[in-house]
């Protein structure tokens, strides 16, 4: 099901699609994994999440993919690429979002290091991002794994609240080799 874009040691990446729903849904209504979003996503909130995904893939050639363990090909979580707004500008920013069975086991940086290989490698980027709540420790130390420094600060208005986030930056220049390992 799905083209591989992306293959770690243990995971393979590959587009999204209209089957996934149920899946997604584990982890978009999950009140632990969303802690960080004000909340889980309704069943209307998930499926336009899993469509504007779809309209990416079309619109850029890439957006956030299903993350799958290569042993059982389990989607556990989603991590990709995607444009972002930040302070009246577009970013190309990594994303990640995993079912919270199988956080702190370092898929998430396994796979969000992929991404930033892919980004320099494949689309040519000069720089990537992850922009992270400033609530939300475990996803800055992934950003952190993954070679990225905080950068700047800046409050998104999501679900009627207001998130301040930390932009966390890699360029292609600081990179030359992949990035400290765990």
């Amino acid at each position: 099901m799905g083209d591989t874009i992306l293959e770690t040691p243990r995971l393979r990446l590959r587009e999204l699609c209209p089957g996934d729903l149920e899946a997604l849904c584990a982890i978009l209504q999950s009140e632990e994994a969303m802690y960080a979003y004000e909340g889980p996503l309704s069943d209307g909130e998930a499926q336009e999440w899993l469509d504007r995904q779809i309209r990416r893939y079309r619109q850029w050639g890439f957006g956030l993919w299903a993350v799958l363990l290569k042993e059982d090909g389990r989607l556990i979580g989603q991590c990709g690429l995607t444009m972002q707004p930040w302070k009246g500008q577009e970013v190309l920013e990594i994303g990640y979002l995993f079912r919270p069975a199988y956080w702190h086991q370092g898929y998430a940086t396994e796979a969000a290091r992929a991404c930033k290989q892919y980004a320099f490698e494949v689309l040519g980027a000069e720089e990537v991002c992850s922009i992270i709540r400033d609530t939300n420790v475990p996803s800055q130390r992934v950003a952190l794994r993954n070679s990225m420094t905080p950068m700047d600060r800046w409050t998104k208005h999501y679900r009627g609240v207001d998130m301040p986030h930390i932009r966390y930056v890699v360029s292609r220049s600081s990179e030359g080799a992949e990035g400290p390992s765990d």
